[in-house]
């Protein structure tokens, strides 16, 4: 087994890109790349998610109101069957888990 980078998992020039890192029994871990100031675009989860901020600094916004900025080690529970988009203050890395 050898280390690996989540930035080596994207595209350098795609402003947005999500990378499954492994499956889970239940589930998915995904890797997901922001560039500074692109939008991760509204969408849905059917299950309850989990959303990590690994590298950088993002804006977590769902159709609620709620808005929470997320630095390097911060995350947020996602809830599920409601809109929700991320938008990055920096290019950003995160992990999501589902």
């Amino acid at each position: 087994m050898k280390m690996e980078n989540l930035k080596k998992l994207h595209p350098i020039e795609k402003e947005v890109s999500a990378v499954s890192l492994f499956k889970l029994a239940e589930g998915d871990c995904k890797s997901i790349q922001i560039l500074k100031d692109q939008v991760l675009k509204e969408h849905i989860t059917k299950v309850p998610a989990l959303l990590i901020c690994v590298i950088g600094n993002v804006v977590f916004e769902n159709e609620n109101g709620m808005v929470e900025n997320l630095s390097s080690g911060d995350y947020v529970h996602i809830e599920p069957m409601l809109k929700h988009w991320v938008s990055a203050k920096e290019d950003s890395q995160l992990i999501l888990l589902k």
